[in-house]
């Protein structure tokens, strides 16, 4: 049996993406100790009694002493405040780095607080549930999925490698990004449907109570999608958006352009142009199953009761 890639796996924050690289790396073996922390004493006592960690400390600063790995699991606008606590703490050749789905503002928040001797590789594992907290971790959250890593120059071929290998470990598929290219793709493929999802359903709340009512009961499949998109982690969609601010405006004014060709196209009665851009968007599903990132299977593979922990 190899030895684990890291002697001591230190984790800032314990929510979903924090307890699944926890119950990920224990399951893999590519840790000797896994330690962490996370900001509310109730949390902590949780993860305490849930036993997925080898020591749950009080602080950051605490967590990351003797830490070869840590790894930044908080919402986005947080990351330079650990960032600040930590710097002063790191070992010596620790590699540090996050899982914001945001990295040029990440980047620019966590960067200058890593001391000299340590390495920050910025990186976004493409996973995650409608649900949040330590109890919704699990271990093959991971499995099948994409982490992108964005490594800044002064970052060490060595570490990029080390780290690519810690994620590939977990079971993801491992990609590389400049931060700025990887937030305008994101931006599209994550954060302008998360945005929509909680406009649709915002707006179901906005209506009257006998409306609202009627339109939970006879929910449809796209509808109740929406519903399990905008259920997300309000905090860590807030700093989402205020995070890459101009990349999502760039892709919602992209969006609200073809929307409003389609408002054109079905005001003049042009059945036509409708099917010519469904026709586009079935052949983007075809893509999308065909890399492997769906599934052809009823209701999108989620069962009958609801979705699945992967989704």
């Amino acid at each position: 049996m190899s030895a684990p890639l890291f002697n001591r796996v230190a984790l800032v924050g314990l929510g979903l993406i924090g307890s699944s690289i926890a119950h990920a790396a224990r399951a893999n073996g590519v840790a000797k100790e896994i330690v962490g922390t996370a900001r509310s004493d109730k949390t902590r006592a949780r993860v305490k009694e849930l036993g997925f960690l080898d020591q749950v400390m009080e602080t950051a600063a605490e967590a990351v002493a003797g830490a070869d790995l840590v790894i930044i699991c908080v919402p986005v606008c947080a990351s330079e405040a650990v960032a600040r606590e930590i710097g002063p703490h790191l070992s010596p050749g620790a590699i540090v780095t996050d899982v914001g789905s945001v990295k040029s503002s990440v980047v620019a928040q966590v960067e200058p607080h890593i001391p000299d001797g340590c390495t920050f590789i910025a990186g976004h594992p493409v996973a995650g549930t409608e649900h949040s907290g330590p109890d919704a971790g699990f271990a093959e959250l991971f499995e099948g999925r994409w982490c992108i890593l964005t490594p800044a120059a002064k970052a060490t071929p060595e570490a990029t490698d080390r780290l690519r290998e810690f994620w590939s470990t977990l079971g993801s598929n491992v990609d590389i990004m400049d931060p700025e290219h990887h937030d305008l793709v994101l931006a599209i493929t994550s954060h302008i449907p998360h945005l929509i999802a909680y406009n649709i359903v915002g707006t179901v709340a906005d209506l009257e109570t006998d409306t609202r009512s009627e339109v939970i009961k006879y929910s449809a499949s796209g509808f109740r999608d929406f519903t399990r998109i905008a259920a997300s982690d309000p905090a860590m969609w807030r700093d989402v958006f205020l995070s890459n601010k101009e990349a999502v405006l760039e892709m919602l004014g992209r969006f609200s352009e073809d929307l409003s060709g389609l408002q054109r196209a079905i005001r003049r009665g042009d059945g036509e142009a409708l099917e010519k851009m469904f026709t586009r968007t079935r052949d983007i599903r075809r893509n999308i199953i065909d890399a492997g990132q769906e599934t052809e299977r009823a209701d999108f593979g989620r069962g009958l009761s609801g979705s699945s922990k992967k989704d």
